[in-house]
């Protein structure tokens, strides 16, 4: 990710947003909108609600049965749902079609938020975690998505939605996680981590990037995953150097011929005794959020020592 990507990272990186968007009157149909005379006040909260809501249970088990009628059902038809992708607005024939093409085996939900913004409103918003068969073959992917669900007599549907497409590796609910721990010295943790590692016969991994930066945060949620870890913690002794906003640390990414130019995340590899290896020229890591699991291990089984298992 580059600085130019900030503003989109702060639409993108907190999943509780894309509920929010809802009440925009471009998302929210003009029937579900809230009915108030009151101008001059301050709207209050809306009411955090469960972490559990029957209509999106039904909804999952509409996708893992692949039943196409089924789901549509859970689709408002007057008005017509709203459904928004990153490519622009689509239809609900469009949405029922892409779910049932996952072949979900099953479908994990994380759910950031669910709240209940009036009576007979409910949004909901989460990653789901889909073992998907659509290409012959099980594989996981992550999809984040917000609902708005509107209940139209006595049955809840979907009055509108919003979701990314497909990703390979988990994406990030927040980035407020301090992967970059301000004040740190970047010299002094590789000179220990190059300590540790001969000690340990394991190369540096160095990464290069922000906490502000979104792909920083899938690459670390990738490097958390229990196929990578299995890889990573034998044979890395990994340093996260924070490059701020692009001023802090530049003398280490000259000094490893990482260019700050081409983005971040970016990586470096060190052999035990501080000879650079590897360092990142075309931005390969930079879209960490359109990478594969593959990609991460093809990446570390590449550079890990000489011999190792």
């Amino acid at each position: 990710m580059d600085r130019k990507d900030l503003g989109l990272m702060y639409r993108t990186s907190r999943i509780a947003m894309i509920a929010c968007l809802f009440w925009v009157s471009g998302y929210m149909p003009a029937s579900a909108q809230p009915k108030s005379t009151n101008t001059g006040r301050t709207p209050a909260n809306p009411q955090q609600a469960g972490p559990t809501f029957a209509p999106v249970e039904q909804w999952k088990a509409a996708v893992i049965s692949g039943d196409a009628a089924k789901l549509r059902a859970l689709y408002s038809a007057n008005p017509a749902a709203r459904v928004v992708l990153s490519s622009g607005e689509t239809s609900a024939e469009t949405d029922v079609a892409f779910w049932i093409g996952l072949k979900a085996k099953r479908i994990k939900l994380d759910v950031a938020q669910s709240a209940s913004p009036q009576p007979d409103l409910q949004q909901v918003a989460f990653e789901a975690e889909v073992l998907s068969a659509a290409d012959g073959k099980l594989r996981t992917v992550y999809v984040i998505d917000g609902q708005l669900w509107q209940k139209q007599g006595e049955q809840w549907r979907i009055a509108a939605t919003k979701r990314s497409d497909v990703s390979r590796l988990e994406q990030p609910l927040s980035t407020d996680k301090e992967i970059y721990v301000p004040g740190l010295n970047a010299h002094v943790e590789i000179a220990d981590a190059l300590k540790k590692a001969s000690e340990q016969h394991k190369r540096v991994l160095l990464v290069f990037g922000a906490n502000w930066c979104y792909d920083c945060h899938v690459l670390d949620l990738a490097f958390h995953r229990s196929d990578v870890t299995a890889v990573l913690n034998p044979n890395f002794v990994v340093v996260h150097v924070d490059v701020g906003q692009g001023d802090k640390n530049q003398d280490i990414m000259k000094q490893y011929q990482v260019p700050m130019a081409r983005g971040i995340p970016a990586i470096a590899v060190l052999d035990s005794d501080g000879k650079l290896l590897y360092s990142q020229q075309g931005g390969e890591f930079e879209k960490a959020r359109a990478l594969a699991p593959e990609d991460v291990l093809a990446f570390l089984n590449k550079w890990k020592p000489k011999g190792s298992g």
